[in-house]
């Protein structure tokens, strides 16, 4: 089944082309977004991602996924797979299958080129509307450097950033950090294209 961004399908349809397909889609009101695969660059921050925050996770309930935990943002609509999903607590999943998480505690986005724009404005827009999501976290494959977004109690977000091979950053809403020399570790920055 051949999906462009203007084929229009319901909740269900694009549900049942997920159990189907061997690549991913974004899916937000009726229209379907084939998700391009990643670079090297993108896999090895990803894979440097696990490595270093699961050993840390020590918090009871605490679970973390990487690039195929889809997420449904249940107040716009929008069904997406973040790069890294952090959950704590009681999971809660859309239908009796846990494939659709309703409850992540933190998310994090390895930007590229052609979705930079959209994870930092409508993407985050869909995803302050969890409540239970806690930090928003982009990470650059262009050079060293993390930002991070933390849920104020008034429901505003505080932007934190992190800079250079020597930095850290703390994602207080899991009780880890990440050291940028190791989410970076084999990462070409003149291996761009």
């Amino acid at each position: 089944m051949g999906i462009t961004p203007k084929t229009r399908l319901t909740v269900e349809e694009y549900l049942e082309l997920e159990r189907t397909s061997e690549t991913r889609h974004e899916y937000l009101d009726g229209e379907v977004f084939e998700m391009v695969g990643a670079r090297e660059n993108h896999t090895l921050i990803i894979g440097n991602l696990v490595a270093v925050l699961h050993p840390q996770l020590r918090r009871p309930l605490c679970r973390l996924y990487q690039i195929d935990m889809r997420v449904k943002v249940s107040a716009t609509g929008l069904y997406t797979y973040p790069d890294v999903v952090v959950r704590c607590g009681t999971p809660e999943f859309e239908g009796s299958g846990r494939a659709t998480l309703l409850n992540p505690t933190l998310i994090i986005e390895v930007l590229t080129p052609s979705t930079e724009a959209y994870d930092r404005g409508d993407k985050f827009r869909h995803y302050r509307a969890i409540p239970t999501l806690q930090e928003y976290v982009l990470i650059s494959q262009n050079n060293p450097r993390i930002e991070r977004y933390l849920r104020q109690n008034d429901n505003t977000w505080l932007f934190t950033d992190a800079t250079g091979l020597d930095a850290e950053l703390e994602l207080p809403s899991i009780g880890c950090t990440l050291p940028l020399a190791r989410v970076y570790k084999q990462v070409d920055f003149e291996a761009q294209d």
